[in-house]
């Protein structure tokens, strides 16, 4: 049996359609208000996972106020276990936006050390991580391959903070998400390539208008965190989280080629 097999059932089926629709309260996001809103506003706008900092109290707040599966994410691999037996259904490494702007930035060899440490604290977990963008398109390719060696059941994306868009409206949105649109395509082809064909979550920089995108690019699914994270009003983040449900099942699949 897979690990994948373990997650919630809703998971399990919006991974195989291609439809997950995950929230991002933020990995350093530890203010019990804040992750409070955005779980209430993830579960009434139709997202399928809420995924919080790692904090056991986060996972319980997060769980009661979205009714919502949980996701945890770090980059410490000790902190994982306290948070799962506080009910995460999955776990997460990464992604890395939060650390860019404070120079630290995470090499191949770190994520993968990370990754095996994980698997080896919660060898049955179901374990996402995150592919940094920093690196060359081949050397992401590469590294998700890795990773998949090293346990890893899903592989995300990430590139918003390195998107430089120049224009306003929708050419700036897609100009800000190329860069996980690009990670997506290239690392979904990779491990198909290699008979590894794992779900891939695209995240960092989408928006409404690009979540369409990602799943053509060869995605499973999206994490979106700022379009809604940075709101400070609860019904304004239940629209925005209905519009990305809009648009995530106006999606088209189509496989990478």
């Amino acid at each position: 049996m897979s690990r994948l097999d373990r997650l919630p059932t809703q998971l399990q089926q919006a991974l195989a359609a291609r439809r997950l629709l995950k929230v991002i309260a933020g990995l350093t996001n530890f203010d019990a208000a804040s992750v409070q809103r955005i779980s209430r506003a993830a579960g009434a706008g139709g997202a399928d996972v809420i995924d919080v900092a790692c904090d056991p109290a986060l996972v319980r707040l997060a769980a009661e106020a979205s009714g919502l599966p949980i996701c945890v994410s770090a980059v410490d691999p000790e902190l994982f276990p306290a948070a799962v037996a506080a009910g995460a259904a999955l776990v997460e490494i990464g992604n890395y936006d939060a650390f860019y702007p404070l120079g630290r930035v995470f090499d191949a060899a770190e994520v993968l050390a990370i990754t095996r440490r994980t698997r080896e604290l919660l060898p049955e977990v179901v374990l996402s991580v995150t592919v940094p963008h920093v690196l060359p398109l081949d050397e992401q390719e590469q590294l998700a391959l890795d990773l998949v060696a090293a346990g890893a059941d899903i592989i995300q994306t990430e590139g918003g903070t390195s998107a430089k868009p120049f224009s306003a409206g929708t050419l700036g949105l897609i100009e800000k998400a190329a860069p996980t649109l690009a990670a997506a395509h290239a690392i979904s082809r990779a491990l198909a390539t290699a008979g590894q064909p794992l779900p891939v979550l695209c995240a960092s920089g989408l928006s409404a208008v690009t979540l369409p995108l990602a799943i053509a690019a060869g995605a499973s699914g999206v994490g979106v965190g700022s379009a809604v994270n940075r709101l400070g009003d609860e019904l304004a983040m239940v629209a925005v989280v209905r519009g990305l449900r809009e648009a995530l099942g106006s999606a088209a699949p189509v496989v990478a080629a």
